[in-house]
């Protein structure tokens, strides 16, 4: 499967050169299995195999363009869920999940507060570099600044790599085994993100006592107790006067 998606990404390349690159990237901000680690080096072996320096700025250039559509793209669509969906659907579904409001809200700060440097390196790092455009849409950051950002991270990246495989040419396959081990240390560390909220929410002594109950359900189970205590107060009352 991933050997004939690398065979069909290199021959869209070869075919369209800098307007299949700016293709691919774009698609993979958006279908994350399209893999940068091949689009980006071979696309700097295409252009070290044809104009020279020309081919190689045309390939950066055609990958940012792509990198901005995507991100552009995930941005629209988080900022037309917006902020009242986003809460209204935690309101509804968030019990499931162990989260509240309460939480986005801090989500929502912490964002707030780091949103230049957050877009800008999230670019830069496997895995987040297409995530990161969601909380910006959510958030509703200033377009013009997120795309100056998502355009500055994007093309640190993608000269990085582009400009590894122009370096390596015939050996731009080299590039891939460094950026799975960076790749790896990423997932690592979601991972132990997600155990670790997977202890806090549901596996945690606090998390079985309920201090993560959903307020809808809390708002249901008082009234449950208060119903059923005021039953058996009056079944008590009932037996007393006979």
């Amino acid at each position: 499967m991933l050997s004939r998606l690398a065979d069909w990404v290199t021959d869209v390349i070869d075919a369209l050169g800098p307007i299949g690159v700016a293709l691919l990237v774009a698609l993979e901000n958006v279908f994350p299995p399209i893999p940068s680690e091949i689009v980006l080096p071979f696309a700097g072996f295409v252009a070290s195999d044809g104009a020279g320096i020309p081919a190689l700025i045309a390939m950066i250039l055609a990958a940012t363009l792509g990198s901005l559509v995507g991100a552009w793209l995930l941005y629209g669509i988080s900022a037309w869920i917006g902020p009242d969906r986003l809460h209204a659907f935690i309101d509804r579904f968030g019990g499931w999940f162990r989260i509240t409001n309460a939480d986005i809200a801090k989500a929502e700060a912490w964002f707030d507060r780091r949103a230049l440097i957050a877009v800008l390196i999230g670019r830069c790092v496997p895995l987040i570099r297409s995530l990161v455009s969601i909380p910006a849409g959510f958030r509703r950051m200033p377009i013009v600044t997120f795309t100056v950002y998502t355009a500055i991270g994007s093309l640190i990246w993608n000269t990085a790599l582009i400009g590894a495989g122009y370096i390596l040419r015939d050996n731009w396959e080299s590039v891939e085994p460094v950026l799975d081990w960076f790749q790896y240390v990423v997932i690592a560390v979601i991972v132990a993100g997600l155990a670790w909220w997977v202890w806090t929410r549901f596996l945690s002594p606090s998390a079985r006592h309920g201090d993560f109950r959903d307020p809808a359900v809390s708002t249901l189970i008082d009234t449950v107790i208060e119903v059923t205590t005021d039953e058996d107060i009056d079944t008590i009352t009932d037996e007393h006067h006979h």
